[in-house]
């Protein structure tokens, strides 16, 4: 399956399938994959499959595109290369689509974050270190914190409140349990914690 990961300052804030034989990137609204910010021109890059290979092309941008920290016009894309646009970060993933769900070994043994709604559908974030921050930077963050009695939230940045339920999260930490669900701006979370007796 042909992905598309896109991010800024370290955290993830878009994925999307390659689906379509051209994806535009930019500033301008009607551009497939929006990036906001000013280092970004307003028709950018484009994403171009052609005859089972895809390729970068830079739009004539004003800061230029860059693949693997090289810039290019026009280049052909390989699993894991790193597109970078102003001050965003795009890895290219071209990984084959494995048959069936995927395996409930790991959901059973470690709780996660599963994205039920917004534009990353069926990813699941690990809760596998202290702090695990989740959101858009710029626009609501919040951060999942691990402890000896359990998992907390609270709403790290933004002008956005996060709620957790229908109800504001907040700056206090608030406690999880499994099955609560999580609003971060339009994404919809649910928190997986699998009982110990299993």
């Amino acid at each position: 399956m042909l992905r598309l990961i896109v991010s800024t300052e370290g955290a993830v804030v878009r994925e999307l399938a390659l689906d379509r034989d051209r994806i535009s990137l930019g500033r301008r609204p009607y551009n497939d994959v929006v990036l906001a910010q000013r280092t970004v021109s307003g028709e950018h890059a484009a994403f171009l499959r052609i005859g089972g290979q895809v390729f970068v092309e830079d739009l004539n941008s004003t800061n230029g595109t860059c693949v693997n920290g090289k810039p290019v016009r026009r280049q052909q894309v390989f699993n894991g290369d790193t597109i970078e646009i102003g001050a965003y970060t795009i890895r290219f993933v071209d990984e084959p689509e494995l048959p069936g769900p995927p395996t409930p070994v790991r959901a059973a043994a470690q709780p996660l974050i599963r994205v039920l709604a917004g534009g990353s559908v069926g990813r699941e974030l690990l809760l596998d270190k202290a702090v695990t921050t989740v959101g858009k930077p710029g626009v609501v963050v919040a951060a999942v914190t691990r402890s000896g009695q359990g998992f907390a939230i609270h709403q790290l940045a933004g002008s956005v409140q996060a709620t957790l339920n229908g109800t504001p999260i907040g700056t206090q930490a608030r406690a999880l349990k499994d099955g609560d669900l999580i609003a971060l701006a339009g994404t919809i979370m649910k928190f997986v914690q699998p009982s110990e007796d299993r």
